[in-house]
């Protein structure tokens, strides 16, 4: 095969000096054929096998290789054969005498005919999104955890949304899905998921899925389409895939350091809206203004959110704790030992009672924690003020620096019968409102009369029925149910006879 060099001299002398094949051939000792292919190709020359080269070495073992390779296509990704553990496999079971790396490079080869082919995938506006969730290291309060970060991209203008959670819990599985919809200012009209257990009960045959209730009512209440990507194929996920890799290098490094996944998501919305200003994938546009222009064909909101949270029927001890997911949370004393409802959002938790909300908490993500509310457990403490410094809700009570410095003042004025005053002026919240007993009892201390007379003057007037719900503090009502016995006396002849005549 002539070399570059040698094809540019035999152009020359053909169209440059004119000289005739015959002469070329001679003068550069090559056939008239080969003179005839520099004449009419220019570009480097190229060696072609005219017949696959022997491996007198591998052929015995190449039907081996090619059958774990095809074993390999339906298992799971982190479980396949890599060159290096199919030479182990061949030394060690059937005594390769060859090196590894000839096997490297038959493997390599061979996988080439195993991979399947992708291909490129155009959507039209609002059509389609994936979601899908993604892991990253991160410093909370100084102590390195691992966060849960559900990701969620448009298909058509690449508009990404990432947040963050401490779980991968169907609660957060939805929040995070609610809040995407809200960012994206609508509902794409069909959503791909890898097969979730937060959507999927059951993997059926081909693309059927048996889906989980929940799942089923929340894509009901925002009317999009679910579609659900085969068994081990991370590829049909490939935009939400590569987000995920994208926010894990650019919105993780150097790891955040926060003080509460509150801090990590703004700092990630703040990331958003900076990305929106790049180029979108195979578009002239910015990827803000291919989403200016995909909102439009967005499904709209519902009109209210859907209940993003898991209930479940519990029952309040004597200490007036209820126990879900390893901890306890406590509920007003009037509502122990009563079956209620725990409604566990992905930040919050409420405990309700016949529709009625009587206790909200921060969720705890910990176990073993005893989670209380000081006003919870006031009509107890009112009676029993001795126990006062000893209570787990007071000990727990991060108490705010009004409440503190009326205690102070309380204590230096009435010494030792603080506690029962503290608790009486506490107690004024439930039937006034924290907030109306909190500035009584600022200006009572300002005066210098941190008394709980002067807190009643100053709540003269003030209106004494807050909200039940911003109270969490509800009474049991008694219903007195008809005797339905009475209605029998109107089946007697005599008595209708009677209510005829005086009739």
């Amino acid at each position: 095969m002539i070399q570059v060099e040698e094809k540019e001299k035999i152009r020359r002398l053909y169209f440059i000096k004119r000289h005739s094949i015959r002469r070329i051939a001679k003068e550069c000792s090559h056939s008239r054929k080969t003179i005839r292919k520099a004449i009419q190709d220019s570009s480097v020359p190229t060696y072609h096998l005219s017949s696959p080269k022997p491996y007198p070495l591998m052929e015995p073992f190449l039907p081996i290789i090619e059958r774990w390779l095809k074993e390999d296509s339906s298992r799971p990704n982190k479980q396949r054969h890599t060159a290096h553990r199919i030479y182990e496999r061949l030394v060690d079971e059937y005594g390769f005498p060859g090196a590894e790396r000839t096997v490297r490079d038959h493997v390599s080869r061979l996988r080439q005919d195993f991979s399947e082919v992708a291909i490129p995938l155009e959507f039209d506006p609002g059509t389609d999104a994936q979601c899908d969730w993604g892991e990253a290291m991160i410093y909370l309060n100084d102590r390195l955890v691992m966060a849960q970060i559900l990701c969620m991209k448009l298909s058509y203008s690449g508009k990404p949304f990432v947040i963050a959670f401490p779980t991968q819990r169907q609660e957060a599985f939805f929040e995070g899905q609610h809040r995407a919809f809200e960012w994206f200012e609508g509902v794409p009209t069909r959503i791909s998921y890898d097969n979730l257990t937060t959507a999927v009960l059951k993997v059926l045959k081909g693309r059927n899925r048996i889906e989980q209730n929940a799942f089923t009512a929340f894509r009901s209440h925002y009317l999009f389409e679910s579609h659900f990507a085969n068994v081990a194929t991370p590829r049909e996920q490939g935009r939400v895939e590569n987000l995920v890799g994208y926010m894990r290098r650019n919105y993780f490094v150097p790891l955040p350091r926060v003080d509460s996944f509150r801090e990590l998501n703004d700092m990630l919305l703040e990331r958003l809206r900076k990305d929106d200003s790049r180029l979108s994938w195979g578009k002239q546009v910015s990827i803000g203004q291919a989403w200016q222009m995909e909102k439009e064909r967005l499904l709209p909101l519902p009109p209210f959110p859907f209940r993003c949270c898991i209930s479940r029927p519990v029952k309040a001890s004597h200490y007036s704790l209820i126990s879900f997911d390893g901890n306890r949370y406590s509920v007003p004393v009037e509502y122990q030992r009563s079956r209620l409802v725990v409604h566990a959002y992905a930040w919050k938790v409420e405990i309700g009672c016949g529709g009625h909300i009587i206790a909200s908490h921060q969720r705890c993500y910990g176990k073993g924690q005893d989670v209380m509310e000081v006003e919870h457990y006031l009509p107890v403490l009112v009676r029993r003020p001795g126990a006062f410094p000893y209570a787990r809700p007071v000990r727990q009570w991060q108490m705010p620096r009004i409440y503190r410095d009326f205690l102070e003042a309380l204590s230096r004025s009435h010494n030792g019968d603080s506690p029962r005053l503290f608790l009486q002026v506490l107690y004024l919240g439930r039937h006034f409102g924290r907030q109306n007993v909190e500035r009584a009892m600022e200006q009572a201390t300002s005066e210098g009369r941190a008394d709980v007379e002067r807190v009643r003057q100053l709540l003269t007037g003030v209106d004494t029925m807050p909200p039940a719900r911003d109270a969490g503090l509800l009474k049991h009502t008694r219903v007195v149910l008809p005797d339905l016995a009475q209605f029998d006396l109107l089946r007697r002849p005599e008595t209708a006879a009677r209510k005829t005549g005086n009739g």
